[in-house]
């Protein structure tokens, strides 16, 4: 078969010449009028979930968080794999769906499953979020942040609130996720018996500190404390 077509592009020298001329003007057009992007789109439709769950173990993210979302959305139509990972404070879960389908339908399809499992999840915690859509090249970049004279918590503060921005403003880049470090965090231990002795409840402590600090906290544990009524500690 190779050496008829190589013996009839000898002997056929120009019709041979032609078409190849006509296949290269037809490849240029082509390439003209078409958007950048992945070629071929290799990878099948995804949707990928986290959920932030403060203060809270892999074990008990994974019953707690992890677990109520996948039930919630496994009876999507569509959905060839799912896939979850559990790790502190943090709950990521990919759907994976056949090839073709609308990804824009898949995705108005997993928002109206996470909409019902919300009002499920640990109080305290945020609610599910899909990261926006991207192509097939996903994740580009890895940067990691260390530091021999600051602690975590530092450097995770400068990752939040001085590189991530930077990186979101850069042109194209769609998402910037931050995974590792100390979280600060303000909490309020309560010692039950103290607040008995001073005729106080738990709002009344919540409230001060909402009207101290500004920020509008939930309580998610009460823990005894014998040391003092209320102890503010900064931590992870």
């Amino acid at each position: 078969m190779l050496n008829s077509i190589v013996r009839f592009s000898i002997r056929f020298r120009g019709i041979a010449i032609s078409l190849a001329c006509a296949l290269l003007i037809y490849g240029i057009l082509s390439l003209s009028q078409v958007p950048y992007d992945v070629f071929p789109e290799f990878a099948p439709p995804e949707v990928s979930i986290q959920t932030e769950a403060p203060g809270l173990s892999p074990e008990q993210v994974e019953v707690l968080v992890t677990q109520p979302i996948e039930n919630a959305i496994n009876g999507v139509a569509g959905i060839e794999s799912l896939r979850s990972r559990s790790i502190q404070g943090l709950s990521v879960i990919t759907v994976v769906f056949r090839p073709g389908t609308d990804i824009y339908r898949d995705r108005q399809a997993v928002t109206e499953r996470l909409s019902t499992v919300a009002s499920e999840l640990p109080t305290g915690g945020q609610p599910p979020l899909m990261t926006p859509l991207t192509s097939s090249t996903t994740w580009v970049m890895e940067v990691g942040l260390t530091s021999d004279k600051q602690s975590l918590m530092t450097v995770r503060t400068v990752a939040d609130w001085t590189v991530k921005p930077r990186l979101l403003a850069v042109a194209g880049v769609a998402g910037v996720e931050v995974v590792g470090g100390d979280v600060r965090q303000i909490q309020f231990q309560f010692d039950p018996q103290r607040l008995v002795q001073y005729g106080l409840g738990i709002e009344d402590v919540i409230a001060a500190a909402r009207q101290a600090t500004g920020f509008a906290g939930r309580a998610l544990s009460i823990p005894l404390v014998k040391e003092s009524c209320c102890k503010p500690k900064v931590s992870h």
